[in-house]
């Protein structure tokens, strides 16, 4: 049945017995027998748009647990923004259809209405991201006051590290926006897994940071640092750089090759989710060293 005044779509359910017409259906006394009158010679095509069914030796409906109904919408595809995107169909799902849906009184105990559109993944996906947002906000606050209070004095000042932990973060923030970027511009698809990406590479920045502070303290000797003239404190930092730099060089790229090679796995979802972590270490080594 085509519904052109609703949306413009094709409606596929059992309800197409009754032509959608509320009336008909509760004037009929014999509702299994209208269903089975328009079964087919096969029981899958009826049983297609029944839950569970269960058929007699004639092959009829006995009985059932659901049933759906599909909206199959017309492709109204648009090129907006280098991207294809549907307006109409997903304004109409989610003004009319979703909107409906949601509507459906809860209160019957045998009757459970469950729905599903297109444009759902998306919704969902938006409210999962702006959830793990919160946490990654919340994740980067406690990595800062971890590093500053463990990296050197709690009190600001001459040994204190403050700077450090705050740079440390703005390396991981760069290299998170960079590799996304990237990613995104090679036509590799951001799915709801790659919301994971925030906390691996925090995980790794705040491991370089520590890296680099011990191969500082290690280069000090024993001097004290108000006794080191400024030259001398550029030539230790220099010292740190390169022995922190090979160790982070070699984490770095056993990461990125690790991830690299499952970036060649057959499941779409997870070799899009390693391309985009190997690239985005790529960036906080880069960063980092």
């Amino acid at each position: 049945a085509t519904r052109g005044d609703i949306c413009n779509c094709l409606v596929n359910s059992i309800l197409g017995q009754w032509n959608y017409d509320k009336e008909l259906l509760d004037a009929d006394e014999d509702i299994l027998a209208t269903i089975n009158s328009g079964k087919k010679e096969e029981n899958n095509e009826l049983g297609s748009g029944l839950g569970n069914p269960v058929f007699d030796e004639e092959g009829s409906v006995v009985s059932a647990e659901a049933f759906t109904m599909n909206y199959f919408l017309a492709d109204r595809l648009e090129i907006i923004g280098n991207r294809e995107q549907d307006p109409i169909n997903d304004a109409w799902e989610g003004d009319v259809f979703l909107k409906i849906a949601a509507s459906v009184p809860t209160s019957y105990p045998t009757l459970k209405v469950d729905y599903f559109a297109a444009r759902s993944f998306g919704d969902e996906f938006g409210t999962a991201i702006t959830g793990d947002l919160a946490l990654v906000n919340i994740s980067y606050v406690m990595a800062f006051l971890f590093l500053g209070a463990t990296m050197g004095r709690m009190l600001c000042g001459t040994g204190s590290r403050w700077t450090m932990a705050l740079a440390a973060l703005v390396t991981v923030l760069l290299s998170t926006a960079a590799g996304f970027g990237i990613s995104s511009l090679i036509g590799l698809f951001f799915g709801p897994v790659h919301s994971l990406l925030p906390f691996i590479l925090l995980g790794i920045g705040v491991d370089d940071a520590f890296v680099i502070v011990n191969a500082f303290n290690r280069e000090r000797k024993g001097t004290k640092r108000s006794s080191e003239s400024n030259t001398a404190l550029a030539t230790r930092t220099a010292r740190s750089l390169a022995r922190a730099g090979a160790s982070i060089t070699v984490t770095s790229a056993t990461d990125l090759v690790a991830f690299a090679i499952s970036s060649s796995s057959a499941l779409p979802a997870l070799a899009s989710f390693c391309g985009f972590a190997s690239i985005c270490i790529a960036f906080l080594w880069f960063f980092a060293a």
